[in-house]
Formats: structure tokens, C-alpha cells, sequence
């Protein structure tokens, strides 16, 4: 198995990408920490992770705030003794609209949640991560930080800055044998379909999404999964700063 004896901290695995994330990571034989806000889905991942047969605790917190992190990492620490491996899923858009509707809170939550999490990991891992001597990052980022469309002015702009951030955090940190590296998935089955979309999540609205991708069908959690599973393999040890477009060729 392509993790045994690590431990891996993801956040937002309650559902969707995460959820696929956590648990393939578990299958692969990683110890691992299903961070969520909502504290029964987390729960309800890692007892499913468990009676798979795998190791998995569940740590209800908010990935905007330092405290959280900390908790979280010592959580991990407790249970398991170590962290190799940290997976920033955790992620928020606001509605597709247009940009003069986007209200101020909203654009504070989103930048938030998807890029001042990015933030807080950094400032509570790199310590950590330099005194065992290495780590990995892996951070999901987005097709829209690639190729955007309208509508999604500002969650286009968070996912932008959390690649550029681990392109130069990847530079940076190299040297401390700390790999970064990203995942751009694109539209996918999850619970935020109809908030990217900006309309209901129906097989006619869909068509539309479905035309700018040339495999023909939105991303899956096991797709993203299989991508986060490589870059925190030791098969990706001398792989850092890449972004990987899972997205069926959409932004070719």
C-alpha cells in the first residue's frame, strides 16, 4: 500500500472530494484525520474508514481560524504521533453571478475559506514539517484558477492565488524537503454543483458545463482522489510547484 505508515490531515472530508480523498488515502494504508465543520459528517467518514478496516479520527473545526489548526494538529499528533502528509480540500464559492452582486461577506468568506485556510496550514505545518524533516502539501486548488468563466469572479480569484501561493511556497520550502504541489479539478458531483452553475443542477444545465469538457462528464471524488494519492506518494518524491488538471481535458 502506497501510504502505510503515514498520516495524512484532510481538510473539509465530510463530503465530497475529501471524503473520496480520506478515504482512499485510508485504503492506501494512511492514518487519517477527516477534518470538517460539520462534525457529524466527519464523523460519519471516519467510521466508515474504520470499519473498512482502516485508521481514521474525526476533528470537527473551522479552517479559517488559528486556533482551529492548532487543535488539529494536535489531534493528529495524539492519536497517531506524526503527520507527513496535509491535504487543504476544504473549500467555498459563492453563487455564480454577476460580480456587481457579490456581496462583501461573501467575498470575505470565500477568500477565507479557501485561501486564508492555505494560510493558517502553513503557519502551523512548516514548523512542524522542518523540524521532522519534510512534509507534503497538497492543495486543491481549481480548473477556475486556469481557465475561468464569468460569474465566479472572485472564488476564480481565490483558487488563482492558492496555486501562485504553492508554486512559490514549493520554491521556497524545497530546500527543507517539504514537497507542494496542487490539483485542479474541474466541475464535479458535489454538494457546491448548483452554486457553480448558478442555476439548478439539471441534466438540461448541465449539457451546457458538460460542452466545454472534452471527456464528456464532471469530475468524481475518486477522480480527484487518485491525483491526491499519487502527489502524496513517495512515487512523487521529486515532484514539487506542480499543478495537475484533473478535468478531462477542459483546459486544453
Amino acid at each position: 500500500m502506497r501510504l502505510t505508515g503515514k498520516t495524512a490531515l484532510i481538510t473539509g472530508g465530510g463530503s465530497g472530494f475529501g471524503e473520496g480523498i480520506a478515504k482512499t488515502y485510508a485504503r492506501e494504508g494512511a492514518n487519517v484525520v477527516v477534518n470538517d465543520l460539520n462534525g457529524a459528517a466527519a464523523e460519519r467518514v471516519a467510521s466508515e474508514i474504520a470499519l473498512a478496516g482502516g485508521k481514521a479520527i474525526a476533528v470537527t473545526g473551522d479552517v479559517t481560524r488559528a486556533a482551529d489548526w492548532q487543535h488539529l494538529r494536535d489531534a493528529a499528533l495524539e492519536d497517531f504521533g506524526s503527520v507527513q502528509i496535509v491535504v487543504n480540500n476544504a473549500g467555498i464559492t459563492h453563487r455564480n453571478k454577476p460580480v456587481l452582486d457579490i456581496s462583501e461577506s461573501e467575498f470575505d468568506r470565500v477568500l477565507a475559506v479557501n485561501l486564508k485556510s492555505f494560510y493558517w496550514s502553513v503557519q502551523t505545518f512548516v514548523p512542524y514539517f522542518r523540524a521532522q524533516g519534510g512534509g507534503v502539501f497538497v492543495n486543491i486548488a481549481s480548473t477556475a484558477g486556469v481557465r475561468p468563466r464569468p460569474g465566479l469572479v472572485w472564488y476564480n480569484g481565490s483558487k488563482g492565488a492558492v496555486i501562485i501561493a504553492s508554486k512559490t511556497l514549493a520554491v521556497e520550502l524545497g530546500p527543507d524537503r517539504i514537497r507542494v504541489n496542487c490539483v485542479n479539478p474541474v466541475i464535479g458531483e458535489t454538494a457546491l454543483t448548483s452554486e457553480f452553475m448558478g442555476v439548478e443542477d439539471t441534466p438540461e444545465n448541465r449539457k451546457r458545463f458538460l460542452a466545454g469538457i472534452p471527456l464528456g462528464r464532471f469530475s468524481t471524488p475518486q477522480d480527484i482522489a487518485n491525483a491526491c494519492l499519487y502527489l502524496a506518494s513517495d512515487e512523487a518524491e521529486f515532484i514539487t510547484g506542480v499543478c495537475l488538471e484533473v478535468d478531462g481535458g477542459r483546459c486544453v
